[in-house]
């Protein structure tokens, strides 16, 4: 598939039968349009390196913690509350990773993750943070702790664009036999939830290394979600538009592509409970979970900018050669242990013979899913549609994009805002993941405009740019890794979760696929083991 194909085949997938207006073929002269490819530059560059730059100096330190998303905030976070100060957490190419955020005036935004679910009572390590940071306000290790009512999504919470109107819920009124199978499906899904295996674990849980290991279950990897939900009889297309939403949401890639494991465990494992919202509530902020990435960062003297370009672990200790940044001095850190919080493809840079970790770069890389996350500044609201209110988070039926949620939806006032940001979000599940990445790397502005506001044009048409003032694009190349079918038996990635040296490695990559939870867990962990 050529760019122009791809390009042909995901614009007309988001047209829908009935769109009021049709795409606008070409972005506004007057509309500001900023796009940001964060890391890309820097990636690339480290791809194309030959040799080692020679270094400017050098700095003795403990621990570094390379890369500043979750997992390396966590375990920044983690070493600071036991005490242990002698680290610098390099920030990487793009501070905050997954979880940075801008601002178009007073509007905070996300650029990428934007909520967190209610943690398992597994995720110790995301409650006892939560409960420092007083979100969890009592009871933090109980089944059903009180959370700050700020913190919890308000109503309305979700609703769907289906035949020209706005529906409660993020599954469409259907007919008889389509509420059927629906009723069927989250019926056996809630019984799952309740389910131990024959090791006394959770069938299905956060984190996921918890969940139980019975082969009966664990044998679900080896078959994709679409063909184990063909083969019970989930065939309604509604709720096969619902679940492939689902898993586009949390794993980047649809039904055909991940793990029937995978793909049961988004529903099954969110079994969190609170004291004051319902189960299926969340946690979040208008700047997503940039908020919660920022109360783990350290203190400023800790923080050193710059990105890594090669890990050497010899017998006194490791060695770190960073960047300050492109076109700026090298320098290197002479540490005793590494934590290596960066994506494994970014890994494989930092240290060629990965190999000898038990990680094959060929056979055990995960799949990386790219997006594209879209920014839009409203200074007003567009006119709704007929139906339910605008809510939090909005959805399109029939869409191969994932909607868009509002910023603003979290404050607390008299009255609504004039202004707000809309951040709407588009997995790019192409043939391959290397076809995405590669269109979102030579779209032009007028491309990415159209892919990544195709949900807002379907519900508001010509008036959006009546209220548009400008629009941020963010190109996310390697988003997330996607838990493909085969990922729970993939040694590469557990022989990396093993490793007890001078070099430790802590990402969501490590589980298979990509959420606030994961990455935090393996920080965590990583932490730990310095503090031993």
């Amino acid at each position: 598939m050529n760019r122009r194909q791809f390009l042909q085949f995901t614009a007309a997938s988001t047209l829908l039968a009935g769109c009021k207006e049709p795409l606008l073929p070409a972005i506004p002269p007057w509309l500001p349009v900023s796009v940001l490819k964060p890391a890309m530059n820097e990636g690339h560059w480290l791809r194309q390196l030959k040799h080692l730059p020679p270094s400017s100096g050098e700095r003795k330190v403990g621990t570094v913690i390379i890369g500043s998303g979750i997992a390396g905030l966590t375990a920044a976070w983690r070493l600071q509350q036991q005490g242990y100060t002698d680290f610098v957490l390099l920030m990487g190419a793009e501070p905050f990773g997954n979880a940075s955020a801008g601002q178009w005036q007073d509007v905070r935004y996300p650029r990428g993750a934007h909520y967190l679910p209610l943690p398992t009572m597994e995720s110790v390590h995301i409650r006892e943070m939560l409960a420092a940071w007083q979100i969890i306000e009592a009871n933090p290790f109980s089944t059903q702790p009180r959370y700050d009512e700020l913190a919890l999504v308000h109503a309305l919470d979700e609703r769907i664009f289906a035949n020209q109107q706005w529906q409660d819920g993020v599954i469409p009124h259907s007919s008889a036999n389509s509420q059927q199978q629906q009723t069927r499906f989250f019926n056996w899904v809630n019984k799952l939830k309740q389910q131990r295996g024959r090791d006394d674990k959770p069938l299905f849980t956060i984190p996921a290394l918890l969940s139980s290991q019975d082969q009966e279950w664990r044998d679900l990897d080896k078959q994709n979600f679409a063909t184990w939900l063909s083969a019970h009889g989930f065939t309604d297309p509604s709720l096969r538009w619902y679940l492939d939403y689902c898993c586009k949401d949390d794993y980047g890639l649809d039904s055909q592509k991940i793990s029937a494991w995978a793909g049961l465990h988004y529903f099954a494992s969110c079994h969190g409970q609170s004291e004051n919202a319902s189960e299926s509530s969340v946690l979040t902020w208008s700047e997503g979970l940039h908020h919660l990435a920022e109360k783990m960062l350290p203190k400023t003297a800790q923080c050193l900018q710059g990105f890594a370009i090669n890990i050497n672990e010899h017998s006194q200790g490791v060695d770190v050669l960073y960047s300050a940044g492109l076109g700026k001095k090298n320098f290197i850190l002479k540490a005793q242990r590494v934590i290596c919080a960066t994506p494994l493809h970014v890994s494989a840079r930092l240290l060629p013979h990965l190999s000898s970790y038990g990680f094959d770069v060929k056979q055990h890389m995960p799949i990386h899913a790219p997006w594209l996350v879209t920014n839009v500044y409203l200074d007003r609201f567009p006119q709704e549609f007929k139906g339910v209110d605008l809510a939090w988070d909005n959805v399109v039926y029939g869409s191969q994009s994932l909607g868009y949620v509002v910023d603003t939806h979290q404050w607390l006032r008299a009255a609504k805002p004039e202004y707000t940001v809309f951040t709407a979000y588009h997995a790019l599940n192409a043939a391959s993941a290397k076809i995405g990445r590669e269109w979102l790397q030579h779209a032009s502005d007028t491309e990415l405009l159209t892919l990544g506001l195709s949900d807002l044009q379907q519900v508001y048409g010509q008036q959006l740019w009546q209220c548009a003032r400008g629009v941020e694009l963010t190109l996310r190349a390697h988003a997330m890794a996607s838990p493909s079918v085969g990922f729970l038996h993939n040694t590469g990635l557990q022989a990396l979760q093993a490793v007890d040296g001078k070099v430790l490695f802590a990402h969501s990559d490590l589980s298979g696929y990509s959420i606030f939870e994961e990455a935090a867990w393996w920080g965590w962990q990583a932490a730990n083991t310095i503090l031993r």
